[in-house]
């Protein structure tokens, strides 16, 4: 009986100093990782990845774990994550916690977005529906994919009913007809290729001709210019000089021409009349002198004191 109260003893002990030995293991651990902060953050997705002890990082860099995993009281829409950071570590407002999923399957608590000058996460700063300040929730990489699935999901099962709709038999004949067209039309212009490199080839030369012919004009206008501003004056003086002179001239003649206006007259009503009546006498002479010069040569100068002789007769 003696024996067995000391074994039990023995194990009392063992068991004490075991549980000390545990505890002193605990302490020394918390005490290598000072003093922590805790905050719940509410995610209203799938938390598939994190575990109790799952790491915690600021920017990358491990500033703590996860230390418990629930459904959010009152809400199970929502899990809430509450996590330990070291209080060194500034909590401020407007940092978000995202969860990075990897393809093994772990998942990790990234923390980021903080700006300087803010204010620091506390229950007067932010809410604290369960006695931890709360940290926002932010979307990113895998997290936000998988979150997002049934959408995507949805929508990929959309697309896939509208393309068989459009590549359904019904369909296919017009849209072989759209390919024969479209390689028609690509035919054609690989066949119009050099035509076209041709027509832009002038199409330059006409550019670079026009252009030198715009400047040409330009030069041309610049000269007119100077040519007016500096001989126009002495010019339009020479011209205004001609004008006057041409002005007098045109006066003189308009006198003169009133002056023979009588004498053209009398020269129209009597003096050609009678010198056509004297021309015409003077034709009649001439012609009767014709006349008699050619009957002198024909029949001598007895026509003119006799007559013309008969012939005699014989019977």
């Amino acid at each position: 009986m003696e024996t067995r109260a000391n074994h039990l003893w023995v194990g009392a002990v063992t068991l004490v100093l075991l549980a000390a030995l545990a505890a002193f293991i605990i302490w020394i651990a918390r005490l290598g990782q000072g003093q922590q902060d805790e905050f719940d953050i509410f995610y209203g997705q799938a938390v598939s990845g994190l575990a109790n002890g799952s790491q915690v990082s600021y920017a990358g860099v491990p500033v703590g774990q996860v230390t418990e995993i629930a459904l959010a009281k009152g809400n199970p829409e929502f899990v809430r994550v509450r996590i330990k950071v070291k209080d060194d570590v500034p909590m401020l407002v407007g940092t978000q916690a995202t969860i990075e999923a990897s393809f093994t399957g772990v998942s990790t608590i990234l923390l980021d977005g903080a700006r300087k000058d803010a204010p620091p996460i506390t229950c007067e700063t932010t809410a604290c529906p369960e006695g931890r300040p709360v940290i926002p929730p932010g979307r990113g990489g895998f997290g936000a994919i998988v979150a997002n699935t049934p959408l995507l999901l949805e929508r990929l099962a959309t697309l896939t009913e509208q393309l068989n709709t459009i590549l359904g038999p019904e369909n296919q004949d017009e849209i072989s007809g759209i390919l024969r067209n479209t390689n028609r039309l690509t035919g054609g212009l690989a066949d119009a290729t050099p035509e076209l490199t041709t027509t832009l080839k002038e199409f330059r030369t006409t550019m670079t001709e026009f252009n030198q012919t715009l400047d040409a004009v330009e030069k041309l206008t610049l000269s007119t210019d100077k040519l007016v501003q500096d001989e126009g004056a002495p010019v339009l003086k020479e011209l205004a000089g001609t004008l006057k002179s041409a002005n007098a001239a045109l006066a003189s003649l308009a006198a003169t021409l009133e002056d023979t206006r009588p004498a053209a007259r009398q020269l129209r009503t009597s003096t050609l009349p009678n010198a056509e009546a004297t021309l015409e006498d003077l034709r009649a002479s001439s012609r009767s002198l014709r006349a008699l010069t050619e009957k002198l040569e024909s029949e001598g100068a007895g026509a003119l004191v006799g007559g013309k002789t008969l012939p005699d007769y014989k019977p």
